[in-house]
């Protein structure tokens, strides 16, 4: 475990398996009632959907992504990060006092970060580093490229109340109070995930007492009308159909559905790439991408690009040639058709595999980004719609300076870059895409997957659209789109 001070901020992933559920385990000692919240905020830093105002009145978000267990002292947050719909950029995590005292009258306050039952992290905050404030801003849970953490323990004036006014909610009018129950003695702070046990009604506050949390919705039953209309539009290609209910969740979790944006889909093909292109891997890819440009376009087109050292720009992929629209590695592993472009012989770079392309130095062997990058710039400058483009890279990345450059430059354009790591290492740059400094607005993501044809499909799409939209909402505020 371990222990860190006021003010580090930090890659969550440094701590925890940001992709599975974690704990935030908040304990404070003293003589005051203390209240503990959680406030989900979009990217301006508003509680603009009160949902997710997480507090002793409302202990569980609509899916259940966050949680909420009280005890006198205490409270212990379950959090699903990836089950985080895009419109919520931050998690706030904040204490505050109900009544007479202030937080420098802590005798001791301690957060724990744990995971599988095994503390992570810990968070101490003294009292003495207070003086007459009435709530602390414990700690930040965003997103910034990946989920990082900030530690604030930071004072702030006021309690409950204007704490929630700081983050743009409205406190409702409180009910007439009900008398409490004695407390129990308060628990000792845990030492590990599952200790002390959990609340029960025999020792909660009556103003813990929450009305009980509706039942989580489906996320596939509220999506049904997306997926049928999905379903409808991938008739002409049947073996994309059962993807569309894991678009349409996906779609409908980051409030996705109506938005209409060009789609294009980069892919590494550079010789290292060769077995992803053999084993199927660059098929897969462009199968589960294309119902997004179906989704979003109108002309339901995927944009297409190969590169190794040059750049390539490639027929369009839609519903009727996605199987043959991206070359493969050699012509003898594939089943040909009389409709297959690869059938026919061409002087057209389009018409040939990727070996071709490689040893006719029409493509070469290494990795450009930069060149590629500067075409999907050069293609999408003027559109009138957003581009939404993932780009597919097995690593290798080394210029730093070109591709910060051309980033730089998109930033101001309506272009939004989902980088997508497979079976690589070395990604450089794109590791580091939330700290890259000198853009506009943050205009990129990146996420590395060991086997892209094993991941659960939904979770595929979350991240995929994990910042889109938070990306959409900053470009309209700054005058990139409409």
């Amino acid at each position: 475990m371990q222990q860190v001070q006021r003010g580090l901020r930090s890659k969550l992933e440094s701590f925890v398996n940001v992709n599975e559920p974690i704990r935030i385990d908040m304990s404070v000692q003293g003589r005051a009632v203390y209240d503990f919240s959680c406030f989900g905020v979009d990217a301006a830093n508003k509680l603009s959907d009160d949902r997710y105002m997480i507090f002793y009145n409302q202990t569980a978000s609509p899916y259940r992504e966050i949680t909420l267990s009280l005890q006198q002292g205490r409270a212990v947050f379950d959090v699903n990060l990836s089950a985080l719909p895009g419109s919520i950029d931050k998690l706030v995590f904040t204490a505050s006092i109900d009544g007479a005292g202030v937080m420098s009258e802590m005798t001791a306050s301690t957060v724990y970060i744990s995971q599988r039952g095994q503390n992570a992290v810990c968070f101490q905050m003294p009292g003495q580093l207070f003086a007459g404030e009435k709530a602390i801003i414990v700690l930040e849970i965003y997103r910034k490229g990946v989920w990082r953490v900030n530690f604030v323990g930071q004072g702030f004036n006021g309690g409950l109340s204007e704490l929630l006014k700081h983050y743009g909610g409205e406190e409702a009018a409180a009910p007439a109070p009900a008398p409490a129950p004695a407390y129990a003695p308060a628990p000792a702070v845990a030492p590990g995930y599952g200790a002390p046990p959990a609340p029960t009604p025999a020792y909660a506050p009556a103003s813990y007492a929450a009305a009980p949390p509706a039942p989580p919705q489906d996320f596939e039953q509220a999506a049904s009308k997306v997926k049928v209309s999905l379903e409808k539009k991938l008739a002409k290609a049947p073996g994309l159909v059962s993807l569309a209910k894991h678009v349409a969740v996906s779609l409908k979790k980051n409030n996705l559905e109506n938005v209409v944006a060009k789609v294009g889909l980069v892919l590494d093909a550079s010789g290292s790439m060769n077995k992803s292109y053999r084993d199927g891997t660059v098929q897969e890819i462009v199968n589960r991408i294309l119902p997004l440009a179906v989704q979003f376009d109108d002309d339901g087109e995927l944009d297409a690009w190969i590169f190794a050292d040059n750049p390539l720009r490639m027929n369009s992929v839609n519903l009727n040639n996605y199987t043959t629209a991206i070359p493969p590695f050699n012509a003898p592993e594939r089943n040909r058709g009389f409709f297959d472009i690869f059938s026919f012989s061409s002087s057209d770079p389009r018409s040939m595999t990727i070996k071709e392309l490689q040893d006719k130095n029409i493509i070469g062997y290494c990795n450009d980004e930069v060149k590629v990058m500067r075409q999907v710039i050069d293609e999408y400058r003027g559109s009138s719609l957003p581009a939404y483009v993932v780009f597919i890279s097995d690593g290798s990345v080394h210029d730093t300076a070109g591709i910060t450059e051309m980033m730089i430059e998109a930033s101001r354009l309506p272009i939004f870059w989902q980088f997508v790591g497979v079976r690589g290492s070395n990604y450089g740059i794109l590791e580091h895409l939330d700290d890259m400094e000198g853009r506009f607005i943050d205009n990129a993501n990146f996420f590395a997957l060991d086997d892209f044809k094993s991941v659960d499909k939904t979770e595929l799409y979350n991240r995929l659209l994990n910042e889109f939209p938070s990306w959409l909402r900053e470009a309209r505020a700054k005058g990139i789109i409409k």
